[in-house]
């Protein structure tokens, strides 16, 4: 019981869960669309048998990890596994990934199968980093410190996969951080590897000597920089090499001469503020009727694991799924104004699509909401307004 009051463990802890929380992301929409299929009386036991299932596989590839660690050299190859791991996680996903033929089973024991099966192939980077955070802080009990934040994460990844997907979405801070966190890692774990022992100062007088903790967290410090640093680096090459970037015009267009319009909505109370403005634009102009309004709602595309195990049908319907979860309560608010409206559905980075859905229908303004960050708090934690102004190559009317 010793180790639960040390604060190297729940520092160790709280890693695990972070790695979990943000690489585990995907593991939850796989085991959700592979039980999709099942009747709803099977379809809790499902979760909970595949759950069950990859975390006692995890826990046996984590040992393994564990034990491998201690051989020279590795510590170094899984450090810059770490580092090229977080650096992805900075870069903007392809809109599109090749389906796989696995598809959501209705059969239970199917559907089992498919989560382990998926959970093993997606775990490489969560053991990786888990490893590297207990071997740095467990001591004498890293098994118990791994099994102890698995638990504790995989629930949360489990039965709140959707929460954690929306405040990633909504708030990129939360991807950078992690991002740092698995540069973090890296850094630390490189520089304990045996290899280079004794290249490295070591504490004297302790019965457990390790490097020195200056020496540790300069290296934790240099590797978060530099994922931070090159992984924003390569996704502004990868959005320029789309054609990202353009700069708004900044000047408003007169409300009489507009034709066409864009309303984004995404579910949030902030959009229904903009359905209402879009009817207020409506009213003022001397023919309303004759105004287009595009209402469109962007999924953020599932990545590459998730889609190699998951049919490109049941991807598809997820996503329609969850786009009529968001555009209802914007629908609701056109339709009782009696404003005629397109409904789009696209998938990719929301300021793209955007600018993109103005370019294919000759829009003249883009009508959004926000969530009413200062300029401050936007400009640290990311927005899709931030973006799609960025993107655009018209007007954008931000209503909070």
């Amino acid at each position: 019981m010793d180790m639960f009051m040390t604060p190297e463990f729940w520092v160790a802890v709280g890693q695990i869960i972070m790695i979990d929380i943000l690489l585990g992301g995907d593991n939850a929409v796989v085991i959700a669309l592979a039980c999709r299929g099942l009747p709803p009386a099977q379809r809790t036991k499902g979760i909970l048998w595949g759950t069950a299932g990859a975390i006692i596989l995890r826990v046996i590839l984590i040992f393994f990890a564990l034990t491998l660690l201690k051989i020279p050299f590795l510590k170094i190859v899984g450090a810059i596994l770490l580092l090229w791991i977080g650096v992805k996680l900075l870069m903007p996903e392809d809109e599109e990934g090749a389906h796989g033929s696995v598809a959501g089973s209705d059969k239970l024991w199917g559907a089992v199968k498919t989560v382990i099966v998926a959970d093993l192939v997606m775990s490489v980077d969560n053991v990786i980093a888990i490893a590297g955070a207990a071997e740095n802080a467990g001591g004498d009990h890293t098994m118990a410190l791994v099994i102890f934040g698995l638990l504790v994460s995989i629930p949360i990844i489990v039965w709140g996969s959707q929460l954690v997907l929306k405040l990633m979405d909504r708030f990129p801070i939360v991807i950078t951080v992690g991002a740092m966190l698995l540069g973090w890692i890296a850094g630390t774990m490189a520089v304990t590897d045996p290899a280079l022992r004794a290249w490295m100062p070591y504490e004297t007088g302790v019965e457990r000597p390790d490097v020195i903790a200056a020496v540790r967290y300069g290296a934790g410090i240099a590797g978060a920089l530099f994922v931070l640093m090159l992984g924003k680096w390569l996704a502004g090459r990868k959005r320029a090499a789309a054609g990202q970037g353009r700069v708004a015009h900044e000047a408003a267009a007169a409300v009489g001469h507009l034709k066409r319009v864009v309303l984004a909505a995404d579910g949030s109370p902030s959009a229904v503020q903009a359905a209402r403005q879009v009817v207020c634009l409506r009213d003022d102009l001397r023919d309303g009727r004759a105004l287009e309004v595009h209402l469109l709602n962007v999924q953020r595309p599932l990545s590459g694991d998730v889609t190699r195990f998951i049919s490109g049908k049941s991807v598809d319907d997820y996503h329609r799924e969850q786009s009529e979860v968001a555009l209802a309560p914007v629908r609701a608010v056109l339709e009782a104004a009696g404003v005629t409206f397109q409904s789009h559905l696209r998938i990719g980075d929301p300021g793209a699509a955007i600018a993109e859905l103005v370019r294919d229908n000759a829009c003249d303004l883009i009508v959004m909401g926000a969530r009413g960050l200062g300029a401050g708090a936007s400009a640290l934690l990311g927005s899709v307004t931030q973006s799609t102004i960025a993107q655009s190559s018209v007007p954008v009317l931000v209503v909070k």
